[in-house]
């Protein structure tokens, strides 16, 4: 062994290898070392790439959003337009049938409560007009038939006058 050792340059072999895993533990160590820096570096750049990024993803996705809200919005504008539309027919389809249904109604009504009315001996509204009407006409005759005896007596007082006195002038000579 004291060869061995001589050869090596005075070292024994447990110290070469006790000193050869000094040298590779610190040779790893600082490998793992290099790595964690670089790790820890690689870290940073990309949380600052991220942050400084972020921004401009953030303000990409805000303007995305707009435009996103703005087509929307007119789209359910365009929708509640049809919906208005189709709801204003409709309302104006069952306004109608409604009103349809009142009239026929209505008329039921009237022709019912006719029917009643005639059935108790109540003159209906023609029947009303036309006795008015009747009335009328006699009123205008029986104005007319009072001037005519009006002017018949006023021309007849002179003729009964005469006639009396005729009739009294012819009265004695058939006494006689």
């Amino acid at each position: 062994m004291p060869a061995a050792i001589l050869s090596d340059g005075g070292r024994h072999p447990v110290e070469q290898a006790a000193s050869a895993n000094g040298l590779f533990d610190s040779a790893l160590a600082g490998q793992v070392k290099d790595s964690a820096q670089q790790i820890w570096l690689a870290g940073m750049g990309a949380f600052a790439k991220a942050q400084a990024e972020g921004r401009q993803v953030f303000e990409a996705l805000v303007k995305e959003g707009a435009n996103l809200q703005k087509k929307t919005q007119s789209a359910a504008e365009e929708r509640i337009g049809e919906v208005t539309n189709r709801m204003s027919s409709m309302a104006g389809d069952v306004s109608s049938r409604a009103g349809q249904q009142w009239d026929k109604l209505e008329s039921i009504f009237e022709e019912r409560t006719a029917k009643a009315m005639k059935r108790l001996g109540v003159p209906s509204a023609k029947d009303v007009a036309e006795l008015s009407a009747r009335i009328d006409e006699l009123a205008a005759k029986m104005t007319k038939l009072a001037r005519s005896t009006a002017k018949r007596a006023e021309t007849g007082t002179a003729r009964t006058t005469g006639a009396t006195r005729t009739a009294a002038r012819r009265a004695p000579r058939r006494a006689a």
